[in-house]
């Protein structure tokens, strides 16, 4: 058996790599999924206080206060982008577009970390031997 210069085989080698990129593709999908609960989350909890509100709950109740307080938290500053005169109308296209904006931000993010943290597909290297084209005008093409 033949070692390589740095004292390992070769197998021993391509194992360690391939537990490398196993560790990195796991960190990566436990992250994304970190990032698509949590911003589902947020999507959660403005579209209670919308069916809260279209629903007339009442806003004393512990969980009704509880849910308005943490949607004016996640808002994204769209309180008062759409002011019609129904309040009801208001909260339904403020935060409405507010947990679609979460939606899309969640596909986004974790669509760009998968991009760009995940390795590459393995593609083996082909070597082809290239033939030298006729150099004749004449020939035909």
């Amino acid at each position: 058996m033949e070692l390589t210069p740095a004292g390992g085989s070769p197998l021993a080698e391509a194992e360690d790599r391939e537990q490398r990129r196993w560790n990195r593709t796991r960190t990566v999908r436990a992250s994304c999924t970190i990032i698509t609960i949590i911003c589902s989350l947020f999507a959660v909890v403005l579209a209670a206080h919308i069916v809260m509100v279209l629903g007339e709950a009442n806003p004393t109740n512990g969980v009704a206060s509880f849910v308005r307080g943490f949607a004016g938290g996640v808002s994204l500053g769209f309180d008062g982008l759409f002011t019609p005169a129904n309040a009801k109308a208001q909260v339904l296209f403020n935060e409405g577009l507010a947990a679609l904006v979460w939606l899309g931000l969640g596909v986004v993010v974790t669509m760009l970390i998968r991009r760009f943290a995940l390795p590459g597909p393995r593609r083996p290297v082909r070597y082809v031997a290239l033939r030298r084209s006729n150099t004749d005008s004449a020939a035909p093409r």
